[in-house]
């Protein structure tokens, strides 16, 4: 009869030689995978890099050619144009058109950028003057006067410059400028070459990477900056041919502009990739190192370590069927013993513990919480942005600003409170806000008004909760026929000995019907399928959640019409009052 076969044992070293050979392997693995990934990156980033660029360069087609339209349509139909035109500069009615022209291209730069400058010249009176505030130097604004003049005397040149976003030398700075003509007046738009290129260098084209502006021939247009704000010296970085800048691949980027005489140029040049490469395998040579020293630290407690161990291992592998683990008592090795033992402990406490199914539940309960606190209706929103621009289209200036506020400071509320509770104070200004929105909405169709017991300013108080019920007022009791009128009234009272803020949120509309009413007073869930009833029934489940059984709600209609509302909230303990104020 045959003997089975007994599984093949090797020596130590036959798992050292691994350990080495696996270490080699995935450090040339490493270099392989870290030198695909590093280029695939690499070129995303570039191709990031100059959709971001494309994407400049159309912002700023799209600007100019709104100030080429703007300047053109002021000087052909602008009545302070020319009044301008007809007037000397010391009269009354000069002056007046001045300061009008000079208004209107403040809300232009306003709305664009402040580094565009503007400027009206009169040939007629040989004048030149700026309808914005300028960022140029007196130096430099003679010197566009004076150019300005040889422009429009030299019919070459002009034609050049004629509509057409063209790059200008002032006081040795480069300028771009873009006239407009009509008739014997000239709009000048003039904007620094370094103001323009700013955003782009804001991007990280990398240590030696850099964004400029280059004229129709090539020569810079912009101070020679990278990205970093150190001064380059572009002609000697592009004839370096140092192994350092072999390793480091440059891409170029070029971005023509619309009716211009100048274009984008982007070099983009990474170093910190290849540092990367040589990090990781650093990393990896010195795993091999570790691996080697692992190696020999096994061969050389071969006999003091792993005899122990397999002895621990062997009494592991033999424990009962009903897990009670056997003594170990042949391991030489003290620590051995002791971790033979507290192991056998450890088995016997895993065995006796129990997922405790309330914490579960609880932790389920939360989320839901979470969850019901960040329901928040968008159209709301849209019907705020809806009376706005009503409002707007009736030039309610007044109203305007003030529901624009009212719904700023709405909304700041809700995304700024990350408590499970507010101070009651905080939570009734959040209602009066809502309300005064909705008036804005229904004008006369509804008063309210809010009585509050000074005593509970600083009283805890989940937030959003009365705001479900005031919406629901306003849902379901305003309406165009009758003026209604919702009435918050809060105050402190004693019942069964403790402490109790009572709330009660009343309104003369048409009060509950008697099926929700009635479910609404046994406790029952509403129907919620066609996405009604959602925010009482949410609100009734986080009262249950924060207070158990300690908070109630009561719904009623009283006998003088209308509905009401009216929640009795206990006091909470200090440790879990967190108002966040």
């Amino acid at each position: 009869m045959a003997k089975p076969s007994e599984n093949k044992l090797y020596p130590i070293q036959h798992y050292v030689k691994i350990i080495l050979v696996i270490s080699f392997t995935a450090l040339i693995l490493d270099f392989i995978i870290s030198f695909a990934s590093i280029t695939i990156v690499k070129q995303q980033s570039a191709r990031d890099l100059r959709d971001t660029a494309y994407l400049y360069i159309n912002r700023i087609n799209s600007d100019f050619s709104y100030i080429n339209h703007f300047m053109g349509w002021t000087l052909a139909n602008d009545e302070n144009v020319k009044m301008m035109d007809t007037h000397d500069t010391n009269e009354t009615e000069f002056i007046k058109a001045n300061d009008a022209l000079y208004r209107r291209f403040v809300e232009l730069q306003t709305s664009y950028d402040k580094s565009y400058n503007f400027f009206i010249f009169f040939k007629k009176k040989n004048v030149m003057l700026n309808i914005a505030p300028m960022r140029v130097t007196y130096k430099e604004y003679q010197q566009l006067q004076q150019q300005i003049n040889v422009f429009i005397k030299d019919k070459v040149i002009y034609e050049k410059f004629y509509s057409r976003w063209s790059t200008i030398q002032l006081a040795g700075k480069f300028y771009i400028v873009n006239i407009v003509p009509y008739h014997d007046s000239y709009m000048i738009c003039l904007v620094a070459a370094d103001d323009l290129i700013r955003p782009l260098r804001q991007i990280n084209l990398g240590e030696n990477g850099y964004a400029s502006l280059r004229a129709e021939d090539g020569s810079l247009v912009t101070s020679p900056l990278s990205n970093k704000g150190k001064l380059l010296n572009i002609e000697k970085e592009q004839d370096r041919s140092s192994v350092m800048n072999t390793l480091q691949t440059r891409t170029t980027v070029n971005g023509e502009f619309d009716n211009a005489s100048f274009y984008v140029k982007l070099v983009i040049q990474f170093g910190a990739f290849e540092k990367i490469m040589i990090v990781q395998l650093l990393i990896m040579l010195l795993a091999v190192i570790v691996a080697c020293s692992l190696s020999f630290i096994m061969l050389y407690f071969k006999n003091k370590v792993l005899q122990p161990i397999k002895s621990f291992s062997y009494n592991l592998a033999f424990w009962a069927e009903d897990g009670e683990p056997l003594d170990s008592t042949g391991s030489k090795i003290v620590e051995l013993e002791k971790a033979n033992r507290q192991f056998a402990q450890l088995v016997n406490q895993i065995k006796t513990y129990k997922i405790d199914i309330y914490e579960r539940e609880l932790e389920k309960q939360r989320i839901q919480l979470d969850y019901m606190k960040l329901q928040i209706k968008p159209h709301f929103f849209l019907n705020c942005l809806t009376t706005i621009h009503s409002m707007a289209q009736m030039d309610m200036t007044e109203e305007i600003q003030q529901m624009a506020l009212s719904t700023s400071v709405y909304f700041r509320y809700i995304f700024q409170n990350g408590q499970d509770f507010v101070r009651l104070e905080d939570e009734i200004e959040h209602v009066r806000v809502y309300l005064e929105i909705q008036r804005n909405r229904y004008r006369s169709s509804f008063l309210y008004r809010i009585e509050q017991d000074q005593s509970t300013r600083d009283v805890p108080i989940p937030p959003l909760v009365l705001q479900t019920f005031v919406e629901n007022a306003i849902k379901y009791a305003v309406s165009r026929d009758h003026e209604v009128l919702i009435t918050l009234k809060v105050e402190r009272k004693m019942a069964e000995e403790q402490g109790m803020t009572v709330i009660r949120i009343e309104d003369t509309g048409p009060g509950f019907t008697p099926e929700i009413l009635e479910k609404l007073q046994e406790g029952e869930p509403l129907d919620q399928t066609l996405g009604t009833q959602i925010g009482i029934m949410n609100t009734v489940q986080r009262l249950k959640y924060l207070y158990g059984e300690l908070a109630r709600i009561r719904f009623d209609n009283p006998p003088n019409g209308g509905a009401s509302v009216t929640l009795y909230l206990p006091e909470l303990p200090a440790n879990s009052n967190e108002t966040g104020v």
